[in-house]
């Protein structure tokens, strides 16, 4: 067998290694514009699709594109592994992004600058990272020969951040023999870290995601002139649902996975945390809070409104889009809810709706986590949390894959994690890139 080639530099000359790629790759991926508006008016996927294609077929892999509409690329393929009777390990990410607004930033969303000991860009967290940590990771085994202790499917996937039909929805419907064998999965927002003190790091790994119900509210009223006395404006009734909606507290839900979280975190800081007296505990959570703070409960967020042509006409109808997230096992109460704040003359209609997750926060796959973290970071200790958001590992779920957030980052303390996502100013740790390398390579050899 002849010796595995060093990324361009000269036989005998230092290996190329995932630490040495993995920032470049990330700046490559954020270069290119991925902006899904959720209407196709975007660039697309097609580009990162083929630039991951490259870099994998650079390394002996045999990716293949799958394109579910013009521009809408997916990248996948599979790493044959020492013991291809074990089930196998799914990884996957995201390639599309959230559009940003160029005027907002510190640095050009698209630019890919290092600047104050960081990757900035669109998707540096929201997941060029893991993407970019992902291809490191395995360009740097298959250069060296080390396979991973069972299969691994890679799947960087398009449409993520508008539900995933033309991604991994796709995928699962269209192709699901790509998935032939695997039980298990990773990708993002998980496996960042939270500093407790001097001898303990907690590192989140997301084990549950929340259901979602994107909706419209429609109102129908009668159309009518500006200036008459008006009993029945579809403005006011919306506005005043849409008020009631979005001031509306949902009550406090412990799932087993908030439970868990409480008693770890408690532990770690050393009291007995009380889900319904939460405001004291989550002002200690830095850059963490805002996401635990929206696992406690149901939410819906009024996000957008529309009605009327002209000023001196009342408008025959209005209409309002919601953002609704529902814990696991409490669907149905969040729909009645919904329906008895909204009232009787406002109409709901899902625009876009998925399940929630949960799974256990056990197995050898956790183990795998805990062992490769600590492994770098002797202070670190694995817990499981739920994401407000969703992520493709809905879709996957329908094949019966067991799927984990576990995209490794180790975050200095000061830093806004939650605001990173579609924010302004997204960016990652330089040093964070490279730590996530060697915890996943470890991870791979632990799993």
């Amino acid at each position: 067998m002849s010796e595995p080639t060093t990324g361009g530099r000269a036989n005998g000359a230092r290996a190329v290694t995932g630490e040495d790629e993995v920032v470049d790759l990330c700046r490559d991926l954020i270069r290119m514009d991925t902006s899904n508006y959720g209407d196709h008016s975007g660039p697309g996927e097609r580009k990162a699709a083929e630039y991951v294609a490259e870099k994998l077929a650079e390394v002996g892999l045999e990716p293949q594109i799958f394109e579910s509409h013009p521009g809408r690329a997916s990248t996948v393929a599979r790493i044959e592994g020492e013991d291809p009777s074990r089930p196998a390990l799914l990884i996957h990410g995201h390639t599309d992004v959230v559009p940003a607004n160029a005027q907002d930033w510190t640095h050009h969303p698209f630019s890919g600058e290092i600047a104050d000991g960081c990757l900035w860009g669109r998707g540096a967290v929201d997941m060029k990272d893991m993407d970019a940590m992902t291809l490191a990771v395995v360009r740097d085994r298959l250069r060296s020969g080390r396979k991973p202790p069972r299969d691994i499917v890679l799947a960087f996937l398009a449409d993520e951040e508008a539900g995933g039909t033309y991604g991994a929805r796709h995928l699962v419907d269209n192709h699901p023999q790509l998935f032939e064998g695997v039980t298990e999965a990773i990708s993002e927002v998980g496996g960042f870290s939270f500093t407790v003190n001097e001898n303990l790091r907690l590192y989140l790994v997301e084990t549950a995601q929340k259901g979602m119900h994107w909706m419209k509210l429609t109102v129908d009223g009668t159309a009518g002139h500006g200036s008459m006395i008006h009993k029945d404006n579809a403005i006011t009734e919306l506005s005043e649902a849409v008020g009631r909606l979005g001031r509306h507290k949902f009550p406090i839900r412990v799932t087993k996975t908030l439970r868990h979280f409480l008693d770890e975190l408690g532990d770690a800081l050393g009291t007995e945390l009380d889900p319904e007296n939460m405001d004291a505990t989550l002002a200690k959570l830095g850059g963490i809070a805002k996401l635990i703070g929206a696992s406690l409960q149901n939410t819906a967020n009024p996000t957008q409104l529309g009605a009327g042509y002209k000023v001196n006409v009342i408008p025959g109808q209005a209409t309002a889009h919601v953002d609704g997230r529902f814990l696991p096992g409490y669907e149905e109460e969040f729909l009645a809810d919904l329906d008895r704040i909204l009232g009787p003359n406002v109409r709901r209609e899902d625009v876009h709706a998925d399940k929630a997750l949960e799974t256990t926060f056990d197995g050898a796959l956790v183990d795998a986590m805990q062992s490769a973290l600590q492994a770098e970071d002797p202070i670190a200790r694995a817990v499981p949390y739920m994401l407000s958001a969703g992520t493709d590992a809905k879709s996957f779920d329908d094949l019966g894959i067991r799927g984990f957030g576990f995209a490794p980052l180790k975050l200095p303390p000061e830093l806004d994690f939650a605001g990173m996502f579609h924010g302004v100013d997204e960016r990652v740790p330089v040093d964070g890139l490279k730590f996530g390398v060697r915890v996943l390579d470890r991870f791979i050899d632990a799993s």
